[in-house]
């Protein structure tokens, strides 16, 4: 059981554009042959914070969304936010707040011995870092860059570095570079 960020990114390191949009990513459609559907099978458990959840709803689930997809995950979701956002009914979804450390127990509890996903933003991710719960880092570096935006990782990650695992090219837009997370002194 690993907790792993798994993201794509601009190749200057940024998740969303400055007007939160992806329509950078988008542009590529899905990746050829990507590691996606893997990843998705061996996730149990899942946590985002409030703006890509809210990301979520706006572009893909509510009426005013270009094409309607409904919500995509059957595994449990925690949604960290100190706000009450919208909720939506007959899914398996936690809205929490404060410390990550108990809730990444209650989501490992309800992983099943699967990986949980750190779907995003940044900052949460840093904050599962910061309390050594990070292993992996997956990321999808596509071949733009932003200028700004919503940073990957908003974390100096230097003593110890992270460990690459593999690289590895799809198409001629992206790479994926996976690392693992070496645990950190405090």
């Amino acid at each position: 059981m690993k907790t792993q960020y798994y993201t794509a990114t601009s190749l200057d390191g940024f998740i969303a554009d400055s007007h939160h949009s992806l329509d950078w990513l988008f542009q590529f459609g899905e990746v050829p042959e990507g590691s996606y559907p893997q990843f998705l099978s061996e996730v149990g458990a899942i946590a985002m914070g409030s703006t890509t959840y809210e990301w979520i709803l706006k572009h893909e689930i509510n009426q005013d969304a270009a094409c309607s997809q409904g919500w995509a995950y059957e595994q449990p979701t925690w949604i960290f936010s100190s706000r009450t956002l919208p909720i939506i009914e007959g899914k398996k979804i936690h809205f929490v707040k404060g410390d990550v450390r108990p809730i990444h127990k209650e989501m490992m509890k309800e992983a099943g011995g699967k990986n949980i996903w750190l779907v995003g933003g940044g900052d949460l991710v840093g904050q599962f870092y910061d309390y050594g719960l990070l292993d992996e880092i997956i990321v999808q570096i596509a071949s733009v860059t932003l200028g700004s935006g919503a940073p990957l990782l908003p974390r100096s990650i230097t003593n110890p570095p992270l460990k690459l695992i593999s690289a590895k090219t799809y198409g001629t837009a992206f790479a994926e570079l996976r690392y693992e997370v070496c645990k950190h002194d405090d």
